[in-house]
């Protein structure tokens, strides 16, 4: 017997107490955690770590046998509760596997009572069995999808007037598709590209600004000139092989912290013609760019030139805050393109959320594309939407906005409108059914006249934000009878994709109303049921305290119980005083970016997300008005305290963390995925980003584990068969096989690349482009940098 109780003894008993610091936190955690319908596991496996810390303390080496037990007990747990997911086994396991590597150091080991080494031998083997569950998780992953898209090279290719080297709309073209033609990068040789050039605009953030400034514009490319806008949209002009200067236009815009966004995703483009336009156009501005401004402006300026054009609107320059009942600079905010025909500037904008019930309209209204003068408005919150207010009236306070881009089809001459919902967000008891009517729909209006063709609601009677929040993309799908069908795609928050016939709004995938969670605030209500499409990645089972993670064991066990401390019986839980786990979140598993649709074959390319939000709706009372303070001004960022002014609640919102600054649910929290269009089946899914350029402290190793990211930003995709995107919280720019979601290329990005990257062919040769400037909300790293790639020139 080893009788020697100093020196190196000293180890044994530090073992000792951190095995009954541990102990005792999982004992009183997990018997909290129970109190409130938990997991058991937590106090059982306090109770066996005191007691290997008691047999610790008397040097017995049977604490190695029971440490053994709970280890070996422990990922049975975890696979019984999460199945081999390496990213959900590891916090319940990995303090457990370092101490138990510690147990076996011989400084440790060899100061227990004779014979140890047998004791030993069993903390090995269950180290050991750990290593290959562990291993066996990380290489069988049951998040994903590992099917092939069947791709046909010489697919027919879809009717475009849009010739093949182009992009001149925020989605290419303005059905939404994100899908180029172009193919002399394809899956052999994309791994040899290389950066072709870097412009860097000098727009960066000032005092001003509000947390929410965002560099999310995906350029435009006209035959040899590049066109984009920066977050304070300041408008360039670059050539398009070298990435060199040409003009630059600012539209001095003036920022205030209270403003909710600083944001231009892009801008849009129009060419006057003798067809469509009188000489005077024609002559004063015959290719123009369409530059929305984040304080109710619009300007049109030469294409060529960079100077405003002179015939349209008030010398170049359009007020969009005429007839708006509140004018603040800020609460009324158009911060997507808007589309533009042969006759029309179709046009929408973002409104301040949750501020207050007496804020701008959110109305849709036509101009002439080559005047600027009114043609028609749709105010979706109004009892005639299409009256249009005289001096002595205005539109409609709170009507549902429409914020991201729209999509058109000239054809049918329709406009596609992503609605959001009236504001305040996350109570609705006072609203009208009027600003009910046409909250979180697809509107399609006559882009002519403004007249409503139809229109189809993916939530009602919304209070969790799940506006429509991306362009819808339109496509002509081969349906299983052989026919041609002429569908819009709508991907939602709730992680449904509506997909919808386009000349009438009917359904084609069906969306049948299912019972969802009762019980709304005082005062409000709950709708009965909503729409659940059958083309979704909304996920197939609520959450549960399963599905909590960390870092550690320790984080965990507090995600646990916050989540069971919190309301929530599944998707669309209403929202209350308790605090209510919003899931899919506020965020959206679909966000700004949509989807790419590859016509030709058929397919789609996504990038849904899943990152669960908390609400919890704050009474009125002290420090609480129901009134706004004189002067009050927007809180400048969409997360923290909302005060929902005129109403009964206030409301915080945030995204449900850990105390490590880490989310509360388990990994993945992005993915990519390849639709079958034709079959409506999800093909593939992959994780995609790492912790790389997010950990809440600095680690000093390079954290390339790809555990899947939440992104800000959409995917592209060509006929080489290669998806690009950007868009994930780690700053990278990545090129997937559209086939089977296999990596091929990525390439460090200077800064966030939360942006939808575009792709066009000048001089024979075909560029990638992404604007890398970051997302201040979003948290990644902050620049002005546009990036372009293309291959060498002896790339084969």
């Amino acid at each position: 017997m080893n009788t020697n109780k100093t020196g190196p003894q000293l180890f044994v008993a530090l073992s000792a107490l951190f095995a009954v610091l541990c102990g005792l936190y999982l004992l009183f955690g997990g018997i909290w955690l129970v109190a409130l319908g938990g997991s058991w596991y937590y106090p059982i496996a306090g109770l066996v770590m005191l007691g290997v810390a008691w047999l610790l303390w008397k040097s017995k080496a049977s604490a190695l046998w029971l440490y053994a037990a709970l280890l070996l007990c422990t990922m049975a747990w975890g696979v019984w509760e999460v199945g081999f997911d390496f990213w959900a086994l590891t916090p319940r396991c990995d303090v457990l596997v370092f101490f138990g590597v510690w147990l076996l150091l011989p400084f440790v080991y060899r100061r227990l009572l004779i014979p140890a080494s047998g004791a030993a031998a069993s903390l090995v083997v269950s180290l050991l069995i750990t290593a290959v569950v562990l291993v066996w998780a990380g290489f069988n992953d049951p998040q994903e999808i590992n099917g092939t898209l069947k791709l046909d090279n010489a697919a027919t290719a879809a009717e475009s007037s849009i010739p093949d080297a182009d992009w001149p709309a925020y989605g290419r073209n303005q059905e939404g598709q994100r899908f180029s033609p172009l193919k002399q990068i394809t899956t052999q040789n994309v791994g040899q590209l290389k950066e072709a050039w870097r412009f860097q605009t000098g727009d960066v953030k000032r005092a001003t600004d509000p947390g929410e400034i965002t560099n999310e514009v995906t350029p435009i490319k006209i035959r040899d000139m590049l066109y984009l806008c920066t977050a304070h949209q300041q408008l360039f002009a670059l050539d398009a092989s070298t990435g060199k200067e040409k003009w630059k236009f600012d539209p001095q815009l003036n920022t205030d912290p209270s403003f909710q966004h600083v944001t231009c995703r892009g801008v849009s483009y129009h060419e006057a013609t003798a067809d469509n336009a009188s000489p005077d156009v024609v002559a004063d501005c015959p290719r123009r760019i369409l530059l929305p401004v984040n304080d109710g402006r619009l300007f049109a300026l030469n294409a060529d030139t960079g100077k405003l054009c002179e015939s349209f609107a008030n010398k170049g320059i359009l007020n969009l805050q005429t007839n708006q009942p509140v004018t603040t600079p800020g609460m009324y905010e158009p911060t997507s393109p808007p589309i533009v025909t042969d006759k029309v500037i179709v046009i929408a904008g973002a409104v301040t959320d949750n501020f207050s019930t007496r804020e701008p309209s959110g109305v849709i209204r036509g101009f002439d594309v080559n005047t600027g003068k009114l043609l028609w408005a749709f105010d979706p919150g109004a009892k005639d939407p299409n009256a249009i207010p005289d001096d002595e009236h205005h539109y409609t306070l709170n009507s549902p906005n429409s914020w991201a881009p729209a999509a058109y089809d000239a054809k049918l001459d329709l406009v596609y409108l992503p609605m959001g919902v009236t504001t305040p967000d996350i109570w609705g008891g006072n609203r009208t059914p009027e600003q009910e009517r046409y909250a979180s729909s697809i509107v399609a209006l006559n882009a002519t006249t403004g007249k409503l063709a139809w229109s189809y609601q993916t939530v009602h009677h919304d209070l969790w934000d799940m506006d429509m929040p991306a362009q819808p993309t339109l496509a002509d799908i081969t349906d299983k009878n052989g026919n041609k069908v002429p569908v819009v795609y709508a991907p939602a928050k709730t992680g449904n994709i509506f997909v919808l016939d386009r000349r009438d709004g009917k359904l084609v995938v069906p969306a049948p109303e299912q019972p969802v969670p009762q019980g709304a605030a005082k005062g409000d209500h709950v709708s009965p049921t909503q729409p659940f499409s059958e083309l979704t990645f909304r996920p197939k089972k609520d959450l549960s305290g399963a599905d909590m993670w960390g870092a550690t064991m320790f984080d965990q066990l507090v995600c646990r119980v916050m989540f069971h401390s919190m309301r929530y019986e599944g998707i669309f839980t209403p929202p209350s005083e308790k605090g209510t786990l919003v899931f899919p979140g506020n965020l959206g598993m679909f966000e700004w970016g949509g989807i790419s649709v590859d016509p030709n074959n058929q397919v789609a390319m996504t990038n849904p997300m899943a990152l669960p939000f908390v609400s919890k709706l704050i009474p009125r009372g002290p420090g609480n008005p129901m009134e706004p303070p004189k002067d009050a001004k927007g809180s400048g960022t969409e997360s923290g305290v909302q005060p929902q002014y005129g109403v009964p609640y206030g409301v915080t919102l945030n995204p449900f963390l850990s105390p490590f600054g880490l989310p509360c649910k388990q990994p993945a929290w992005g993915y990519i995925s390849g639709v079958d269009l034709k079959t409506n089946e999800i093909v593939w899914k992959k994780r995609i980003g790492t912790v790389e350029d997010s950990m809440p402290f600095p680690t000093g190793i390079p954290m390339k584990f790809r555990m899947g990211m939440p992104m800000l930003g959409g995917p592209i995709s060509t006929a080489g068969n290669v998806m690009f995107i950007g868009a994930t919280a780690d700053n990278y720019l990545r090129a997937f096989d559209m086939r089977d979601g296999k990596q091929l290329w990525e390439a460090r990005l200077p800064a966030g690349g939360q942006a939808t990257p575009m792709t066009y062919e000048v001089n024979g040769k075909q560029y990638v482009v992404i604007s890398a400037g970051g997302h201040g909300s979003f948290g990644t790293k902050m620049g002005d940098y546009i990036v372009a790639y293309a291959l060498p020139d002896d790339a084969k």
